[in-house]
């Protein structure tokens, strides 16, 4: 999977897009924003061998529950890369004070349950290379979304906070209302490559827009001959999947036997256990699709 990411960085470097980042001065690091899509159509082999991994669906099960929805975002820092401020993560993390301060102590509060950040890192991390500083237990304080940008709160991150080295292949997970910031590359030598996770509840809207047929559909051949069980195949079809039945259309969507319709995840499964070819898993997206519009 590094050496895909590393194909799509080549192909982006030259193009304006990837280049921003919410915590770090533009052109510092490399970014692939939605990694996730466009991992799953360059390798549908490599895709399905990577996120089959079925310890990504007990974390993120154990905060949000069934349905959830992945995306993620590769961070590439160079030798010499500097460190970001800290911050809180989406959704409020990313708003500006005054459009956090529209809402209520309690929606704060319960932003922070509906998604979870992970991490997981393609290269060895020595502290020189900048693995993230941690501000433990800070997810606690519920007023942290308006007020870590103060000057305060910045020098108590910068006199607490901790790093943990990471191997290659170490994952961590941990809370959106962390206090936390990519450190600085002080290595002559190492190209710090993470694959950033942004898990979200399915009562929450993710950050980024995932075109979850065509996810399904490229790696449908894969998946069919795949020698998976069923919890990493429950885990994989979540993580490509509209999981989660609504909003939809309850005129044309109408649940048969249930109190909610099928969801893109439903199809995709009954399709692999059926033994569908592409052709057929097509049309029967095409016809959820078209159930769900208005």
């Amino acid at each position: 999977m590094s050496q895909v990411f590393q194909q799509i960085l080549d192909a982006e470097h030259h193009v304006a897009i990837g280049e921003g980042d919410h915590f770090a001065a533009s052109g510092t690091n490399q970014r692939i924003w939605n990694a996730l899509e466009k991992a799953a159509i360059l390798a549908p082999a490599v895709f399905v061998d990577y996120y089959s991994n079925p310890l990504l669906g007990w974390a993120a099960e154990a905060w949000l529950g069934p349905g959830y929805q992945l995306t993620a975002q590769v961070n590439s820092v160079s030798p010499g890369g500097k460190a970001q401020i800290v911050h809180r993560d989406y959704h409020l993390g990313f708003q500006e004070d005054r459009a956090v301060a529209r809402f209520p102590r309690h929606a704060q509060a319960m932003s922070a349950m509906l998604t979870l950040q992970g991490a997981i890192a393609h290269v060895d991390m020595a502290i020189a290379s900048g693995p993230t500083w941690l501000l433990p237990f800070s997810q606690r304080y519920d007023l942290g979304y308006l007020l870590y940008r103060q000057p305060e709160l910045i020098a108590l991150f910068e006199d607490q906070s901790v790093q943990l080295p990471l191997t290659r292949g170490d994952a961590i997970f941990f809370s959106p209302a962390l206090m936390h910031a990519a450190g600085a590359n002080r290595t002559t030598e190492v190209q710090r490559l993470a694959n950033l996770l942004q898990i979200s509840s399915p009562f929450a809207k993710p950050m980024e827009r995932l075109d979850h047929q065509r996810m399904q559909l490229a790696l449908y051949n894969t998946l069919s001959v795949a020698d998976l069980d069923e919890e990493a195949l429950d885990v994989l079809a979540t993580i490509i999947s509209d999981s989660y039945p609504f909003p939809t259309n309850l005129d044309r969507d109408v649940p048969v036997g249930s109190m909610t319709p099928n969801s893109g995840r439903d199809l995709l499964l009954q399709a692999l256990h059926q033994g569908h070819d592409r052709t057929t898993l097509e049309r029967q997206l095409q016809d959820y699709y078209w159930r769900r519009e208005t």
